[in-house]
């Protein structure tokens, strides 16, 4: 069937699953799953573990899977972040899907994921195609505004060239730098992730094994969602 959605907004379990009735239950699994990793538990058992514990759904285990990391981790990512004020005059590498589509589910209501490293993530990820929805164009100009005042040039974006749609994404965006004279530059590559995780510019993303891997980082997406969509469904994992 094809994908004909408008907007990239909250799953019909999210009210139930996500409402502020939940997130002290959520706070308290997100501790204890950061617990058992950070004493070498693994992972897939302690997920278990804790989401039997406190009989969560399976929206909400992959929420604070995806919300959680051992402290060492967390501590690792914190040492190597960039401020939005460190980029002036510097290249920022952006991982387009990552960054965009957050932007967009904030945008749209959907539920964003404040994680234990302080990083803003979404629970849907991509898978093969890309479309746009009502949140694309005022995702862009939302992150063109911060290109304006974070003094960074250029912005170099790097999108999946197998994800469907890409190529047309690509066009969008260079069209709607130039009508706007943001210092954008689009890339498809094969892999993004192998990309970031090898330049010595800082870069954009809230991928974990990305994150892990590269120099330096900055929170791009917690920057934008915070000074620009103060409506957004933010459930907090951590104390950040």
């Amino acid at each position: 069937m094809p994908d004909s959605r408008t907007h990239r907004g909250p799953h019909p379990e999210d009210a139930m699953f996500f409402a502020a009735a939940a997130w002290p239950v959520l706070r308290q699994a997100a501790a204890e799953l950061g617990w058992l990793l950070s004493h070498g538990y693994a992972p897939a058992s302690s997920l278990k573990l804790v989401g039997d514990r406190h009989q969560l759904s399976l929206r909400q285990r992959s929420a604070i899977e995806r919300g959680t990391c051992a402290d060492l981790v967390r501590a690792s990512r914190e040492a190597r972040r960039a401020s939005l004020s460190q980029l002036e005059g510097r290249t920022l590498c952006l991982d387009g899907y990552n960054v965009l589509t957050t932007v967009e589910v904030a945008l749209a209501g959907g539920v964003v994921l404040a994680c234990r490293d302080g990083t803003y993530r979404d629970i849907a990820s991509m898978h093969g195609t890309f479309r746009k929805v009502t949140e694309t164009l005022p995702a862009l100009d939302l992150l063109g505004r911060v290109t304006e005042v974070s003094g960074a040039a250029p912005w170099i974006w790097y999108f999946d060239r197998p994800v469907s749609n890409s190529g047309r994404l690509k066009k969008t965006m260079e069209k709607l730098a130039a009508e706007r004279g943001w210092p954008w530059r689009i890339e498809l590559v094969p892999d993004p992730d192998a990309v970031l995780s090898a330049t010595a510019d800082v870069i954009a993303t809230a991928d974990s094994v990305v994150l892990d891997r590269c120099r330096r980082w900055c929170n791009l997406v917690r920057e934008v969602v915070d000074r620009h969509v103060p409506e957004a469904h933010i459930v907090r994992l951590g104390d950040t």
